[in-house]
């Protein structure tokens, strides 16, 4: 592992943890006032990025073997992105029912 995979690794491991955290935030809030599907859907878009760029390189003979992992964690966040929308969209939904009532 080189010193680009490690920080690459850790920066991956901090965003990993803090989508939970988010989550779980926005579960117990029940409102979508304070969040941004712009946001969430530019990090999603992100993920995504980073998956195909692991995909390609695992493709590709002439790139540089990507870690299997990274590829594996890379998925885990764009999972928890993923749960993020769905809670996003599921608090639009409650703030459409707390107005009505």
């Amino acid at each position: 592992m080189n010193i680009v995979q490690i920080l690459e690794t850790v920066m991956l491991i901090c965003f990993g943890f803090s989508w939970p955290i988010n989550l779980v935030k926005n579960y117990k809030l029940r409102s979508a006032k304070s969040m941004s599907l712009s946001f969430l859907l530019l990090i999603w878009f992100g993920y995504v990025a980073g998956v195909t760029a692991k995909l390609i390189a695992l493709a590709s003979p002439d790139l540089p073997d990507p870690s299997w992992y990274l590829l594996t964690i890379y998925i885990v966040n764009l999972v928890m992105m993923c749960a993020n929308i769905a809670v996003y969209f599921r608090n639009v939904h409650l703030d459409k029912l707390a107005e009505k009532a």
